[in-house]
């Protein structure tokens, strides 16, 4: 039995290993791929071909969206990660630096400029870790062998491919090149970490020099963020979420399920759901609950919650951006008396 699982494996590494090793442009799915960017938006073949050839395997990336810290680490440990005095000490810097810039951003988009300041933070420490993947290496490996290697959904494999055609178009309108431009190891670029797609539809040129530079530009990554916002629905001085206290055996009915919110606020305290702050009877939100260190959490997620999570949808991630924001809101409010 051993001798037989031993040349078992042998087998398939070598059958995987050509398919990890190979240059992209060989691919099994490179053709239908390429011919795509030829026939629908104009490609020159040689052009793509080339790309893909340059393009490697990381099975890091792989095992890196194998294992999301949102999934492995309960609530506690996670928000430690995030919420520190060296990012929160970092944020006020930033918010300092980029007061002007902030005000512009909230006046233009109405987006609250602590929720900026703490997804810039969250997603790269302050453009200090944007990520050292080349993008097409992330979103090759990820478009074309993740889904083979851990039978993922094949909703996974398409959002990838799109983000990998999404990247050349970016490539071709803003005369970059798509073999240097560096990221997450899911592909995410820049100080607010945007996706191929959600540059070509979100990212603004906030400084007016005629490139939106979400790379090294933080004025261009302040206005990219809040347009982001501001597109999916981010409504200006509403509330985003509220401690909640637990009345008996409570539903967990919707419980963690980042969605955007349908059930009332009455209707959630009828479940036994009580907010600690007061909202009309009509307002809509959704039940979570977090691991702290020694007991459970309850929050409400109202709609500008649900807004952070189109960013990560994610509750955990959300949660982290919304108390980290109100930190460091509260901080500057007492450093600066401008509350």
């Amino acid at each position: 039995m051993k001798r037989l699982t031993r040349t078992l494996f042998i087998a398939c590494i070598s059958l995987c290993a050509p398919l990890a090793l190979a240059d992209y442009s060989e691919h099994p799915e490179a053709a239908a791929f390429v011919d795509t960017m030829v026939s629908k938006h104009s490609f020159e073949r040689e052009e793509i071909v080339g790309w893909l050839s340059y393009a490697k395997h990381q099975s890091s990336i792989v095992k890196a969206m194998s294992r999301p810290a949102e999934k492995v680490k309960p609530w506690f440990e996670y928000r430690k990660h995030f919420i520190s005095d060296l990012r929160i000490d970092r944020g006020l810097q930033f918010w300092r630096e980029n007061r002007e810039t902030l005000e512009r951003a909230e006046q233009e988009f109405g987006v609250d400029p602590a929720i900026i300041v703490s997804i810039i933070g969250v997603e790269t420490n302050y453009g200090r870790n944007t990520g050292s993947y080349k993008v097409i290496d992330a979103l090759t490996t990820l478009a074309f062998d993740y889904y083979t290697y851990t039978e993922k959904r094949e909703s996974r494999k398409k959002f990838f491919t799109i983000q990998l055609e999404h990247l050349f178009l970016l490539a071709r309108e803003q005369n970059q090149d798509p073999l240097e431009l560096k990221g997450s190891y899911a592909g995410a670029m820049g100080w607010g970490q945007f996706m191929p797609n959600s540059y070509r539809n979100y990212a603004v040129d906030f400084d007016g020099d005629g490139f939106a530079d979400i790379w090294s530009n933080p004025t261009d990554a302040i206005g990219s963020v809040a347009n982001y916002f501001t597109k999916h629905g981010w409504k200006k001085d509403q509330p985003v979420a509220t401690r909640a206290h637990i009345s008996g055996s409570v539903s967990e009915e919707g419980l963690n399920k980042m969605k955007r919110p349908t059930v009332t606020i009455a209707e959630l305290e009828a479940m036994g759901y009580k907010p600690v702050e007061q909202f009309a009877g009509d307002s809509t939100a959704f039940p979570m609950k977090f691991k702290a260190k020694y007991g459970e959490e309850y929050w409400l997620g109202l709609h500008n919650f649900y807004v952070i999570g189109r960013y990560n949808p994610r509750t955990k991630y959300a949660m982290a951006v919304y108390q980290l924001s109100e930190i460091i809101r509260t901080r500057r409010c007492v450093s600066t008396q401008t509350c």
